[in-house]
């Protein structure tokens, strides 16, 4: 008997009686023409769209392969909401699944991605997680995750509005990413016609660099907070990236004050080295050990403008140069590492027009995405909203 409680032609389903997990195999993509490997390192939270990946012509052992129009679920720490959709043939890894629907005249290819990225589903990822340091799901576990599947017409008209709006979100980053450049071509062409000496970043500090205190999250409010690494970006300190832990010694001897510079120290090959300033005005905040803080000695150099010049081209290309590290996926840097790194410092007047021009344009990039943000949520709530509603 049909649920009375479900929309008209909508049905229960278990995700494993429409999906499967196709786990195709191969074992010399580069004799096959396949050029690229994902790993959940290039994957990004809540973005669909692969961006980065690797080139097979530099080896790997995954063994995984993907088609398009599959939806690749990033099984490991399954927090971190990893969910894409194949636009390309490659390799994958082990910690990726990848899904096909059973039967397209059932379950939309298109619809996929966006059912693996609801909340319902992510709750259920994780709570059939296991493993402390790493947890992971499975596709035994996933396959039984229920859901309300629409009628097919319904589920086109669906996807095309996600869709839309995915397209929209993804017109607004792209012209983020060029002002982006468009900034840092400026920032370095003006770096390199400073008439001054460099110094190193040892230079300008007033002290050793700090290490902060890291601890597990806690599921519980508990009045203090830790930075994650997301805090620090391409354009600096990011707010709303924090991780509620316990109030230990430790923990309160890292805490943050409006003003602190920061770079990570631990990340992505890609994302180590970011740097930013922390500017909220509370004292429940404190940094991680993948984080260090830098005091800086503010009669030789402003903070404003060491955030400027480590986000620079010229920073960029000193921290992803000399990060070291065993890990494909995360790479260090270190003290040493940050000492050698060289840079024009002109009076203190000099560095306050150079931040004072920069921050203009700082203010635009944020105001397109404080957009993106905001367009991604309302895409959030809309899709979560359209999948679910399936009671009258």
């Amino acid at each position: 008997m049909r649920d009375l409680s479900l929309k008209a032609g909508w049905k229960m389903v278990k995700f494993g009686e429409v999906v499967k997990n196709a786990n195709l195999a191969e074992r010399d993509p580069e004799a096959h023409g396949i050029e690229r490997i994902v790993g959940l390192e290039h994957l990004d939270p809540e973005n669909l769209h692969i961006r980065r990946w690797d080139p097979v012509s530099e080896g790997t052992s995954f063994t995984r392969r993907f088609v398009p129009g599959q939806t690749l679920f990033g099984k490991r720490r399954a927090y971190q909401r990893k969910v894409a959709y194949a636009e390309f043939e490659g390799i994958c890894s082990g910690d990726i699944l990848t899904f096909e629907p059973k039967d397209r005249k059932v379950l939309l290819p298109e619809l996929l991605p966006w059912i693996c990225q609801s909340n319902a589903f992510f709750d259920h990822a994780l709570g059939t997680s296991a493993g402390s340091l790493s947890p992971r799901t499975s596709w035994t576990a996933l396959k039984n995750f229920e859901f309300p599947l629409p009628p097919l017409e319904e589920q086109k008209r669906i996807a095309e509005i996600l869709w839309a709006a995915d397209e929209a979100v993804s017109a607004y980053q792209e012209a983020l990413t060029l002002i982006h450049i468009t900034a840092q071509t400026r920032l370095e062409h003006t770096l390199n016609t400073l008439n001054c000496s460099e110094l190193s970043l040892l230079d300008v500090l007033s002290g050793s660099p700090e290490s902060g205190c890291s601890a597990p999250p806690s599921s519980n409010e508990t009045g203090h907070w830790v930075l994650s690494l997301a805090a620090l970006s391409a354009n600096g300190y990011v707010r709303g990236n924090l991780k509620p832990v316990a109030k230990t010694n430790k923990m309160v001897a890292c805490t943050l004050s409006k003003g602190d510079l920061l770079i990570s120290r631990s990340n992505t090959i890609d994302l180590v080295g970011f740097a930013g300033i922390f500017n909220e005005d509370r004292p429940d905040v404190s940094f991680p050990d993948t984080i260090i803080r830098l005091p800086v000695n503010t009669q030789k150099a402003l903070p404003d403008y060491l955030e400027l010049v480590l986000l620079s081209n010229r920073g960029r290309r000193h921290m992803m140069k000399t990060a070291s590290g065993t890990s494909s996926s995360m790479k260090k840097i270190n003290r040493k590492i940050l000492f050698e790194f060289k840079f024009p410092v002109p009076g203190l007047d000099t560095q306050e027009r150079i931040v004072t021009e920069f921050n203009e344009q700082k203010r635009l990039r944020d105001a397109i995405a404080n957009h993106v943000s905001k367009t991604r949520r309302m895409l959030s709530l809309f899709s979560n909203e359209a999948i679910g509603a399936a009671h009258v």
